[in-house]
């Protein structure tokens, strides 16, 4: 390990016991009434949220994330096989020697059992190979790249809540056959924003359209000027926008500025939470069409769950906080059914148990940790049509989840080669 990254590590984890008092200590430090008392020695079962706390999408992973996770481990009770649930948080600073540093001390030194959350997937990607080579169990709920279920996929890594290829098939796709053949891509310039990237105009070529052009901003970019106008020259019909939070938010404030949609160019955000569209406002958002894997107000379930999680945030998660918890909701359930924690059995376990969480629909681990699930194309609402807080969405149609991922016939991941795919 160098010894900056590990210094990086430490820093991250004293700015976290500072800045957020009581984050890191326990999800449930008394069990759940009716709940099994834990062994008073028995090791805790730990959970590890690794994530982003203060940078570009804080806002929809962060502390929205740990929350998510504790309420998944005080619907279980707090305890599980007679051991305590502990949630654990840490800062990645979108670096993935800092998120590898902290993955292996959590797995070594802390006993962390399963690490979930991973916004960015360069360091999603860093923490595979560690978790891979230490045979512990990763749980990706906001890293989108496909090398994390294919070329890099491991046995004991879960890509749950999306990806590049699922969003750009459902949104893409769409578009696309509404006649706006001639695209333009802004992408951010790392692992994330170069996949989706990719799969965006995979997507578009494949269903007739042209890409004109792809151009690449840094992470966490102030000034989208020179990239914008890149774009607005390119007379292409739709810009895309293959990046996320504060990235996204920056750049479609400042083509409404540069006079970008009076032109007649369109822009399409590739991933778009519901944060984001709050920041924006209704009035600038308005008509946009975007894919998400959940929206809080689909159900009497996620209504029950966002009423918790609002309780503690005070806004409705977004499908990157959800799928936290759903993730950790299925992993204590695997880990009672296994009876053990040992990460082999509980990986069996979560491939055979369904998975049922209220934001889930038809959802299913397949061999190459692809978690395959339905999902919805939206469209945010105009001001007029919104008739309560966070009324954002329109949905016009659920996405079989079978036409977001691909066939495993056509999978590159080497898993499955062993398995005789």
């Amino acid at each position: 390990m160098k010894l900056n990254a590990y210094a990086a590590a430490l820093s991250a984890g004293a700015l976290l016991c500072l800045c957020a008092p009581g984050m890191a200590q326990t999800a449930a430090d008394k069990p759940a009434q009716n709940a099994p008392e834990a062994a008073a020695d028995a090791p805790p079962i730990k959970i590890g949220v690794l994530t982003d706390l203060s940078g570009v999408v804080a806002d929809a992973t962060g502390k929205g994330s740990v929350e998510a996770a504790r309420i998944a481990v005080e619907e279980a009770g707090g305890s599980v096989l007679g051991r305590r649930i502990e949630v654990i948080a840490a800062d990645h600073q979108h670096k993935p020697d800092v998120g590898a540093s902290i993955a292996r001390q959590w797995y070594d030194v802390d006993g962390v059992d399963v690490i979930v959350d991973l916004p960015n997937s360069s360091v999603a990607l860093a923490v595979q190979n560690i978790a891979r080579a230490k045979k512990k169990i990763v749980m990706f709920s906001s890293a989108g790249t496909t090398a994390l279920s294919q070329a890099q996929c491991s046995p004991y890594g879960v890509q749950w809540t999306y990806t590049t290829y699922a969003l750009a098939r459902g949104t893409a796709s769409a578009v696309v056959k509404t006649g706006q053949k001639n695209w333009f891509i802004l992408a951010s310039d790392y692992a994330f924003g170069k996949q989706l990237a990719k799969d965006t105009s995979d997507v578009v070529k494949a269903n007739g359209g042209k890409v004109l052009g792809t151009i690449y901003h840094p992470l966490n970019a102030s000034d989208f000027s020179s990239f914008l106008l890149q774009a607005q020259s390119s007379k292409a019909q739709i810009i895309a926008l293959a990046n996320a939070g504060g990235d996204t938010i920056n750049a479609i404030k400042q083509a409404a500025e540069f006079g970008i949609g009076k032109g007649g160019q369109k822009l399409a955000a590739m991933l778009l939470m519901i944060t984001d569209v709050h920041s924006l406002g209704l009035k600038a958002a308005q008509g946009t069409y975007l894919t998400t894997p959940s929206y809080w107000d689909a159900n009497d379930g996620t209504r029950a769950f966002t009423k918790k999680f609002e309780a503690r945030m005070g806004k409705p998660p977004t499908f990157l906080q959800a799928g936290v918890y759903g993730s950790v909701r299925h992993y204590l359930k695997a880990v009672k059914a296994a009876g053990t924690d040992d990460s082999d059995k509980v990986m069996a376990k979560m491939r055979q148990l369904p998975i049922d969480d209220p934001f889930s629909r038809h959802a299913h681990l397949r061999p190459d940790g692809l978690v395959v699930r339905d999902m919805l194309l939206a469209q945010v609402k105009t001001p007029e049509q919104s008739t309560k807080p966070w009324d954002y969405y329109h949905i016009v149609a659920t996405i079989p989840g079978e036409d977001l991922v691909w066939p495993l016939a056509d999978s590159t991941c080497p898993l499955l080669k062993h398995a005789g795919k």
